[in-house]
């Protein structure tokens, strides 16, 4: 059985915990919270791994080691790369889930390969492994209101009139993973693509 490694994009820290761009650690909690799974600091690594396995009847299993980079965002890369050779496992084998600002919030997209549309995460991703062909678990954020930087909408909260809607949409991006891993891309599109 392949052995999958599944990364949350975020910055480390309680100072960016509520922030649009974390929403890929929260992600990765959420799928820890699921399996009982705790996350350690392998030792030499840049990040928390927690290993679980997803699946069951009438599902192929998976195993994965969920990830949050101890990096900041635009470091993620050499982290990761890390991971991979430590692990034994091809970028094929790597699911990333990130904010996505050309996405509305409440929507996600799931795909393989692309380029990194000016996310930072993705830059050092693409960077350290050579490659964009890796799976994307794209979360919807949306676009900054009025003139404000999108630099600083990802670095920001989520607002608490947003919250319940947030706890909705991370419980959907980790049942997107989930299927990813057991039933493969093109179920997971059509059941989840918006």
């Amino acid at each position: 059985m392949q052995l999958w490694l599944v990364v949350g994009l975020g910055n480390p820290g309680p100072t960016y915990a509520s922030h649009r761009h974390n929403v890929g650690y929260l992600v990765v909690d959420e799928l820890a919270s699921r399996m009982g799974a705790k996350f350690s600091t392998p030792r030499g690594m840049r990040a928390e791994v927690a290993d679980v396995r997803f699946g069951g009847v009438g599902a192929d299993v998976a195993r994965a080691a969920l990830v949050k980079s101890r990096t900041f965002m635009n470091d993620t890369g050499s982290a990761v790369a890390k991971l991979l050779a430590y692990y034994k496992i091809n970028p094929d084998h790597l699911v990333v889930i990130h904010d996505e600002l050309d996405i509305d919030p409440g929507q996600l997209r799931v795909k393989f390969g692309g380029g990194d549309n000016g996310h930072n995460g993705l830059k050092s991703l693409r960077k350290s492994l050579s490659t964009g062909d890796f799976y994307r678990v794209r979360v919807g954020v949306g676009r900054p209101p009025g003139r404000q930087e999108p630099a600083d909408f990802l670095l920001s909260n989520f607002p608490a009139s947003h919250r319940a809607d947030l706890e909705v949409e991370v419980s959907r991006a980790a049942d997107a993973v989930e299927s990813l891993l057991t039933v493969g891309l093109e179920k997971t599109q059509s059941a989840f693509n918006s």
